[in-house]
């Protein structure tokens, strides 16, 4: 019992951005860096949500479409459009965004669970969906996301 109140306590750092005409939020600690789209190498025989590499300082890293993996309606690349690269666990990967909009910190209280939500993203994807004044914003899970 002293865990969830614990975790409620918690406040954690995001880094906010869209997808589509919604607002998502990643763990700021899993978040290595953001670039503008670099130039991206197709895969032969890669899942469908992976469009290719990238090589970033002679890392070859693997470029996740968020919007085909969370099957929303894929979207033009824009000057807002930017790769985030993560780690998560000992995978390094890329999620490719419409745009990144702030880094923000939610306290426990602030998140609900993602079964009271219905979104069009299915909700293994999801932690939950962060609160915050009007916004609602939601929480992916990373791990899930970024499994092949």
């Amino acid at each position: 019992m002293e865990e969830t109140a614990a975790a409620v306590n918690q406040e954690i750092q995001l880094v906010a951005f869209n997808l589509g005409a919604e607002e998502y939020a990643i763990d700021i600690l899993s978040v290595q860096e953001i670039n503008r789209v670099l130039p991206i190498t197709r895969i032969p025989n890669a899942p469908h949500y992976v469009v290719g590499v990238i090589n970033l300082r002679g890392n070859v890293i693997p470029v996740i479409d968020l919007h085909q993996r969370l099957n929303i309606q894929t979207q033009e690349n824009t000057e807002q459009t930017r790769i985030i690269i993560l780690k998560v666990g000992e995978m390094v990967a890329g999620i490719i965004v419409d745009g990144v909009t702030e880094v923000l910190k939610l306290e426990g209280e602030q998140i609900e669970e993602a079964s009271n939500i219905a979104t069009s993203v299915d909700n293994e994807f999801l932690l939950g969906v962060g609160k915050l004044e009007e916004r609602l914003i939601i929480l992916l899970n990373l791990e899930k996301v970024l499994e092949v």
